[in-house]
């Protein structure tokens, strides 16, 4: 029986943040007042010196926690190869890194750290004693155009199964299973680049034709499809909207059969719910279907990416979104789990 459970990923509300319009605490009770059931936190954005924290930042993050008792769903971390101005990280100083994210996940309380996409494999090997005596899942994005055929992203794969150990997995997140492309990128490139009719019409037309421009690119989305890169009549207001496409893509459910064992937690990417209640590109009703017949026991999180699509002098919703996204996942699990 699957055991899904509701949280948020606070980068939803990233700009409320970074404006001022709520700090750390305003945003826990907002989450408890919203019924979520746990939080995800991208540490760099919301707790100062991660992943070296502060004694002051630990304390007012268990009172945090505590307070308000919200589960802890996931910390998402990056590896920051470019630390420095002169040169990248060696492997070496890379996989201390990694050890100090896992170190500090622990500490704050969560058994899941997000590496964000194209993280090399070699990391794993060398932090597995660390991540297994932390209690903490090492666990890639397979975040859409960056997915399945990368060579990154197969890399770390083979190398996870090869390991076959508990404390390595995957995020999957549902920017991969969009069935349009999201129409506030669209009116957004509209407006704002004034990109050709033509070229916006092509790549709706791929997705109701069941396919996508990251699999239709020559090389799985390393290179550009030859038909949309024809369609780049003026490179000035067409080629911001051509090279964002590659990162929807519209694969079926079933790609994540091979690895759905390895699941330990869902970003259930949000652009738009629409005057219906419903997200205009993504079918979650499908994936949460799919995880509950594989008896998937998680969270999936809202992940909040509109915000990136409002017009100039539009306020960004997202609290509004947030809330709306929430309402129909809980709509969904009650339909689906009882």
């Amino acid at each position: 029986m699957s055991r899904i459970k509701t949280s948020v990923s606070l980068y939803s509300l990233q700009y409320q943040y970074m404006n001022g319009k709520m700090n750390l605490e305003d945003i826990f009770r907002y989450m408890k007042e919203l019924g979520v059931e746990g939080i995800e936190i991208l540490p760099d954005q919301m707790l100062r010196g991660a992943p070296m924290l502060s004694e002051e930042i630990y304390k007012e993050w268990n009172r945090l926690v505590e307070k308000y008792d919200l589960g802890l769903a996931c910390a998402d971390v990056f590896l920051n190869t470019n630390l420095y101005k002169n040169r990248e990280l060696t492997k070496r100083e890379c996989v201390e890194l990694i050890k100090k994210e896992i170190v500090m996940a622990h500490n704050l309380g969560f058994k899941v750290l997000r590496l964000v996409s194209r993280v090399p494999s070699w990391i794993l090997e060398p932090c597995l004693k660390t991540a297994e005596k932390c209690d903490v899942s090492m666990c890639i994005e397979i975040h859409g155009g960056l997915a399945f055929g990368v060579k990154k992203t197969e890399d770390f794969l083979a190398e996870m199964i090869r390991l076959n150990s508990p404390y390595i997995g995957i995020v999957p997140d549902a920017s991969i299973f969009c069935r349009r492309v999201p129409r506030i990128m669209d009116e957004y490139c509209r407006q704002v680049c004034s990109t050709n009719e033509e070229l916006i019409g092509y790549v709706s037309e791929v997705f109701v034709q069941g396919s996508d421009l990251f699999a239709l690119g020559e090389g799985r989305g390393l290179d550009m499809d030859p038909k949309l890169k024809s369609l780049i009549k003026d490179p000035g207001k067409d080629l911001f909207y051509a090279s964002n496409v590659n990162g929807y893509e519209n694969c079926d459910v079933s790609c994540l059969d091979p690895y759905v064992k390895y699941i330990k937690h869902f970003h259930f990417k949000l652009f738009e719910i629409t005057e219906d209640g419903t997200e205009y590109s993504i079918d979650y009703k499908e994936i949460l279907e799919y995880l509950h017949k594989h008896n998937y026991d998680g969270y999936v999180a809202t992940e909040y990416e509109g915000n990136r699509w409002i017009l100039p002098g539009v306020e960004i919703p997202e609290k509004e979104q947030v809330e709306k996204h929430q309402a129909l996942l809980k709509k969904y699990l009650i339909e689906i789990q009882g």
